[in-house]
């Protein structure tokens, strides 16, 4: 999608009146609607409601950032626009700030000093064109985690798994047992597992000779090859009624203990802690399968389209500000279950996993990028069709390495 030649239209159509009332009704959209998320939704508009004159109107959009994104986009490309919205920290929103849709941020980022807190740097970088900065990032998400349910192993007299592999050997003892090895739901949570082995199974290098470099040898090699070959392992250990179903109810099925396990982003947490589970007693959560023990740096960022209106620009640059202040980033992210952009505030209130993504974030060997912020848009489509693909029928990895070879030569 290239927008820039209507750019100038669109500027124009989205003008408001100017000269209304100092307080503005600010409509923000975002796709956080699973119990966890909603409860940390609420932390953001109570916070906005309460500590600003302006209100928090919600604009949640069921689904998932795959569902999201096209509405998002498509009422911002229509004159449309909401007033803030939820995107991933990545590319996602390059053409709209190509085509001067997004609110420049730059000058609040300098004054109240980003660069000097935000870490990793590459977040902040991630919400750079240009030298300019057009979004906030709010969280940080690493897809790189496995949950169990221990229950379900302890009560069949098994292992609770300390690795992929070890959670494969359990597989037919734990269909034995009627359940499921492992919880999924498609599309995008079918590329997930892939993306995750990627990592855990094929290592960080390849991982990011694959999606970085866009390298056909480490797409051949031996590394990838053992991906693909864990990737086919998984889709033997999910049961026939995957498909369509949403990530939380996936997450659910382990709380419930009608499945052993599940490879979804630390999001999942927020549903283990509204469910009331203990992480270390009820459930664990394995970084990287427990093979390779890295954080991906993706997450969550606020973009403020681009509105003529000088009260609700500025309504748009306070909530920008809070979105980062050390009070709602605490509270916000023990909420929500992800790890916080800031590095100068307390977390001694962070339960066991988070405490684990904690340290490893702060060691710059566990820290890597995220594929949002490496391949466009359209290849993260491409690579999530390939995978449910591959994932719903007996696609050779020979096939699935072919065809991941194609879409990453095609990549931008």
């Amino acid at each position: 999608m290239r927008i820039g030649t209507i750019a100038a239209v669109l500027a124009a159509s989205t003008a408001l009146p100017t000269g209304a009332a100092h307080a503005v009704d600010l409509e923000v959209t975002h796709w956080w609607t699973s119990g966890g998320e909603a409860a940390a939704v609420k932390v953001l508009a109570d916070n906005f409601n309460e500590n600003t004159e302006h209100t928090w109107v919600d604009g949640a959009i069921a689904g998932s950032g795959t569902t999201a994104n096209p509405i998002i986009i498509s009422r911002i490309l229509g004159g449309n626009p909401m007033a803030a919205t939820q995107m991933n920290t990545g590319r996602d929103a390059e053409d709209l700030i190509e085509a001067g849709l997004m609110t420049d941020l730059t000058e609040l980022a300098e004054e109240e000093g980003w660069a000097d807190f935000i870490r990793p740097a590459r977040l902040l970088e991630t919400c750079t064109f240009e030298g300019r900065i057009y979004c906030v990032p709010i969280n940080i998400h690493s897809w790189q985690w496995m949950w169990l349910n221990r229950h379900v192993f302890e009560d069949n007299g098994l292992e609770v798994p300390t690795n992929w592999q070890e959670l494969a050997e359990a597989a037919p003892a734990l269909r034995e047992a009627d359940v499921i090895p492992l919880a999924t739901g498609a599309p995008w949570q079918v590329d997930g597992i892939r993306n995750v082995m990627q990592t855990a199974i094929g290592g960080v290098e390849t991982f990011l000779a694959v999606n970085q470099d866009k390298s056909e040898d480490a797409i051949r090699s031996d590394d990838n090859r053992a991906v693909w070959e864990a990737f086919a392992q998984a889709r033997e250990m999910v049961d026939d009624a995957y498909s369509g179903r949403d990530w939380n109810v996936a997450t659910n099925m382990v709380i419930q203990g009608d499945a052993a396990a599940q490879i979804m982003g630390d999001w999942a947490q927020g549903e283990f802690a509204m469910a009331g589970q203990e992480a270390g007693v009820d459930y664990d959560c394995l970084p990287g399968l427990g093979n390779n023990a890295v954080l991906d740096t993706g997450g969550d960022a606020f973009y403020f389209p681009l509105i003529e209106d000088e009260a609700t620009r500025q309504a748009q640059l306070e909530l920008a500000s809070m979105l980062v202040s050390q009070e709602v980033q605490v509270e916000f992210n023990l909420t929500k279950g992800s790890l916080p952009i800031r590095g100068d505030i307390d977390m001694e209130a962070a339960n066991a996993c988070m405490a684990k993504g904690l340290e490893i974030l702060s060691s710059e060997e566990g820290v890597m990028p995220s594929t949002e912020q490496m391949l466009d848009s359209d290849t993260q489509g491409q690579m999530i069709d390939l995978a449910l693909q591959f994932f719903s029928s007996d696609m050779s990895v020979d096939d699935a390495i072919e065809r991941q070879a194609e879409i990453i030569s095609q990549a931008r």
